[in-house]
């Protein structure tokens, strides 16, 4: 008889956790969210390859699950590009997407806003989860700088909010949120090239002028001595025979170094001789600055 009683309680048993995996089953099945879908210009809008409608498509009803929507322009405007990506619906949240068709990819500019429950978020916040298509676009809160993409912003307070992001050389795109109170809300920008601004293209490089190959080149000052002047020798020799007097601060191209005396090159500047005249010579390095 207890053994009858024990067989009884497991087929109860199982069948209690077969009907609670079949209710689950179910219900997750049956779980549904919302989609809104709005361009500009008007698009026909395909989810999964099917046609759906065209826009602004409001409050459709859909099944949980990730799905490839497409938007096709329609009527006159058939030099904008099409657009295609994937989004989220989540369970009894609204997903909203909502783009500006341009006349090819950079030039076309969106957003695509979900939420979903957070396990982290406290009572009366929500977080925000940026993306931006190119990453690393500054990211602004009503009107206060967060950081660059991606990131989460958490501990916000739930209600309505302006996001928005902007990175140069791009449109900066803003829009209103409406953040609820211990969800995660997911926001994914594509920012569109703006036209107006000048990238600046580096240019090649060019052989230096003779002015830069100078200015390349090393030099020599000529520093304070006691007479006023320095000698330029004919060699590196205090016997050597002078060629010149130059004058304080002058200064020449610089040619070799040798046991304390440097050899220089005239520069063409008459000012700086004191007498004499030189193409090439030696001076002391004692009085000179390399």
């Amino acid at each position: 008889m207890k053994n009858k009683l024990i067989f009884f309680a497991f087929l109860v048993l199982g069948f209690v956790i077969f009907i609670l995996a079949k209710f689950f089953f179910f219900n997750q099945k049956n779980t549904y969210g919302r989609l809104t879908v709005t361009s500009s210009p008007t698009a026909s809008v395909f989810i999964d390859n099917l046609l759906l409608g065209e826009t602004p498509l409001r409050e459709e009803k859909y099944k949980v699950g990730e799905y490839l929507i497409k938007l096709i322009p329609k009527g006159v405007a058939t030099d904008t590009a099409s657009w295609s990506g994937k989004v989220n619906i989540e369970k009894n949240v609204l997903t909203y997407v909502n783009f500006d068709l341009g006349s090819s990819d950079l030039l076309t500019a969106g957003e695509i806003f979900t939420m979903k429950k957070s396990n982290t978020a406290k009572k009366g916040y929500g977080e925000i989860y940026v993306e931006t298509e190119p990453d690393g676009a500054i990211v602004y809160l009503d009107n206060d700088e967060k950081g660059v993409s991606s990131l989460i912003l958490e501990n916000v307070p739930a209600g309505v909010h302006e996001l928005s992001v902007f990175m140069p050389g791009f449109f900066k795109r803003t829009q209103k949120i409406n953040l609820d109170s211990g969800y995660r809300l997911y926001a994914k920008f594509k920012l569109a090239v703006d036209q107006s601004q000048k990238f600046i293209t580096p240019k090649p490089k060019k052989e230096a002028t003779d002015s830069a190959k100078i200015e390349e080149k090393k030099f020599v000052v000529i520093k304070e001595t006691p007479t006023g002047w320095l000698r330029v020798r004919q060699e590196p020799s205090l016997g050597a025979s002078e060629s010149a007097k130059i004058k304080v601060g002058g200064k020449y191209e610089f040619l070799d170094e040798k046991d304390g005396w440097y050899k220089i090159k005239f520069n063409g500047n008459k000012d700086s001789l004191v007498e004499g005249e030189f193409d090439e010579g030696w001076i002391s390095s004692s009085y000179a600055e390399k």
